[in-house]
């Protein structure tokens, strides 16, 4: 098994994704908000690429009692919910399905879907994601995608990453994994600071403070 990272969602298309695992991250936003829904009893999650998308298919009968929450860089679309952790699970998810746009993750996860399988991943269901990743998908290549800012790189992306190599590297007694440089870098990366500290130093982060959303951040 190889555990590569790509550091944004632009070098998914420069891979051949229908024999791999894929495992996305958007740390302040996307993928960290999917986990907390489903920990907050939410019964379905439909990542949508953008919001014309996520409102044609809320306009069909078996998404009626779905939350719709997006953003578009950063700001909150017109008619949506916000869509940060905490913002979703106050909006009352519990037993209803969220319909769900943002400007980075929602894409990436989109553009994997060509994927053997394809998770959401935060630094709040890592080591469970990994292994389950090592338990379903002994023989696969993962590919950790980091969504990144509109194709540039994010910090706190990067930072999730690292925590999941070093968990992979934890599980590894057998030393059956192969780590990229690239994995590698995030491992060193995330073993280099604490998680307060590099998301509320990352450029995202630091917006999220400006904004009064230090307790999502948190």
């Amino acid at each position: 098994m190889k555990v590569h990272v790509l550091t944004n969602k632009a070098e998914i298309l420069n891979e051949k994704l229908n024999d791999k695992v894929v495992i996305v991250l958007d740390i302040l936003f996307a993928t960290t908000s999917i986990v907390s829904a489903f920990a907050n009893g939410c019964k379905q999650v439909v990542p949508m690429p953008d919001s014309r998308s996520a409102l044609e298919i809320s306009k069909l009968s078996k998404f009626k009692d779905y939350l719709l929450s997006g953003e578009l860089n950063a700001d909150t679309l017109e008619g949506f919910s916000h869509p940060t952790p905490m913002a979703i699970i106050e909006s009352g998810i519990n037993d209803r399905g969220l319909i769900y746009c943002t400007t980075n993750g929602t894409v990436a996860l989109h553009n994997a879907k060509e994927a053997n399988h394809v998770y959401a991943g935060s630094l709040l269901n890592g080591q469970a994601l990994v292994r389950h990743v090592l338990e379903k998908h002994p023989s696969s290549t993962v590919l950790i995608v980091c969504s990144g800012s509109s194709d540039q790189f994010n910090l706190e992306d990067f930072y999730g990453a690292g925590q999941l190599v070093e968990l992979f590297k934890r599980e590894n007694l057998d030393n059956q994994l192969n780590f990229s440089d690239s994995s590698m870098a995030a491992s060193y990366l995330y073993k280099s600071d604490s998680a307060t500290s590099v998301l509320n130093n990352s450029r995202v982060g630091q917006m999220m403070l400006r904004r009064n959303l230090e307790r999502e951040v948190k």
